[in-house]
């Protein structure tokens, strides 16, 4: 499984990239995008072709998916702390039938303690990252937790097998897919490594 993870900041070409990468196969796009609104959001999931929308998932602006036929929703660390004791009152307004829930972590046992049943966990930084400065890897051993586990932090077409023997059941990768010189080759050659 590979997790793909939106630019911070928009790059040239990124939606024309990102095209290339669902025609390849790109099941799972997080779109993390910080900085922009609620209206960036939706121009921007306007320029990308309706037939992909399902396989989106928005980290921000949960509501859209009432708006866009979307995978899902991504919950950040600290929001998930913030309303996960009150799923109930949190998904009241959210058409979620059928839609996933995933939610970022940064220590194994925080991830193995959670009692929501997400449906992929997101655990960095596993290697040194390649997209953040100063992001040391950890490491982390996972296969101990029966949980559906997705390692992020320094991913490349090269420990695709380190990540395996881990426990990861899927990659998260952000830098070693939009910082390469060809995307669309590393993305192949990754995927190539979980068929």
């Amino acid at each position: 499984m590979i997790v793909l993870i939106a630019p911070e900041t928009d790059l040239p070409n990124e939606i024309e990239i990102l095209h290339q990468l669902f025609e390849a196969g790109l099941q799972y796009y997080h779109l993390r995008k910080p900085n922009k609104n609620y209206e960036e959001h939706v121009a921007y999931l306007n320029q990308i072709d309706t037939e992909y929308h399902n396989r989106i998932v928005v980290h921000y602006v949960h509501e859209l998916v009432n708006v866009f036929n979307l995978k899902g929703i991504h919950f950040q660390e600290q929001k998930r702390i913030d309303h996960i004791d009150n799923p109930g009152q949190y998904f009241k307004g959210l058409n979620m039938f059928g839609k996933t829930i995933s939610s970022s972590f940064h220590e194994p046992e925080d991830l193995a303690n959670c009692y929501f049943e997400f449906d992929y966990h997101l655990l960095s930084p596993v290697f040194s990252s390649i997209s953040k400065a100063g992001y040391e890897g950890r490491g982390f051993d996972v296969n101990h937790i029966d949980k559906i586990i997705i390692g992020m932090g320094g991913v490349t077409e090269f420990n695709i097998e380190t990540f395996k023997k881990l426990g990861y059941k899927g990659v998260g990768v952000l830098g070693g897919i939009w910082n390469s010189e060809n995307p669309i080759d590393v993305f192949n050659k990754i995927q190539g490594q979980f068929k």
